[in-house]
């Protein structure tokens, strides 16, 4: 079996109505904005699998830079009212990575679900691994409009020419569009929009089964079983589809499902405990 770890990069706490959203529309993430009613501390995961073929990095995680002042945009009212950072130094991937054997600079590939701060933050510790994104989600990240979006692409390396990729209309289980990413063809990008459009998931083949790393897909297994869309996602139809494809997967297979900010994910994956059991 391949090692695979859990990487806490420190905590995010955000409204209850992020994790859960209440709504119809546009109204929805003016729920999330304005809800007074907050989260505990969540993780922020980033997960590091020692594969053969090199180290495979799903996200990165926050920077601690996150919690110093001028970090965020002040103008911006997302950052303001909906979402609270603690991340240590000694918390970000580099390190979180250095103690349990692997070096930075030894890993192949980081693959980012998302561009979202707390996904991408660390990037700075990877200058010599190659960085794939899907090319909807980097051009919707990029630029003015990208900063309006909530992105942080002013915040991100200045080395950052990431490989952009198109997830091609190959299905894989009920995803209709993905790539394998390894020649031994056990590790899967699929294609999961809805927290953003261009968002992706990572699922690696074992010989007992599955794990499948959601980054926002939902904020808790729970949540995807029963099916219930962030307060934030532009398209909640898109989400509440990709939800239900994701439960399609876990219900045929023998499923670990870790999404990135659940409590309970690294006590999965440990015990290899698959999603329904």
């Amino acid at each position: 079996m391949m090692r695979v770890h859990a990487l806490q990069t420190g905590t995010v706490a955000v409204t209850t109505r992020q994790r859960a959203g209440v709504g119809q529309g546009p109204l929805r993430l003016v729920n999330t904005m304005r809800d007074r009613d907050w989260t505990e501390p969540l993780p922020i995961h980033a997960w590091a699998i020692e594969h053969p073929e090199g180290v495979i990095v799903v996200d990165t995680g926050e920077t601690a830079r996150a919690g110093a002042r001028g970090y965020f945009p002040r103008w911006h009212p997302y950052f303001r009212l909906a979402v609270r950072f603690s991340v240590a130094p000694e918390q970000e991937i580099g390190p979180a990575l250095r103690a349990v054997g692997i070096e930075p600079h030894d890993v192949r590939w980081v693959v980012l679900t998302h561009l979202h701060t707390d996904h991408a933050g660390g990037l700075a510790h990877f200058p010599r691994s190659e960085v794939l994104v899907s090319r909807t989600e980097h051009e919707l990240a990029s630029g003015t409009m990208g900063k309006l979006r909530g992105y942080l692409p002013h915040r991100w390396p200045d080395w950052f020419a990431p490989r952009t990729i198109d997830l091609p209309p190959e299905s894989w289980g009920p995803f209709a569009n993905s790539m394998t990413l390894t020649h031994a063809r056990d590790v899967h990008i699929v294609a999961t929009p809805g927290h953003t459009p261009g968002h992706v998931s990572v699922v690696l083949a074992e010989e007992q089964g599955f794990v499948l790393f959601a980054g926002d897909a939902s904020y808790t297994q729970d949540l995807m079983l029963t099916g219930v869309v962030d307060g934030v996602a532009p398209d909640p139809k898109q989400a509440a589809a990709t939800l239900g494809r994701i439960r399609e997967f876990v219900q045929r297979e023998r499923v670990v499902y870790l999404p990135a900010h659940d409590p309970e994910a690294a006590g999965r994956l440990a015990a290899r405990r698959p999603a329904g059991a």
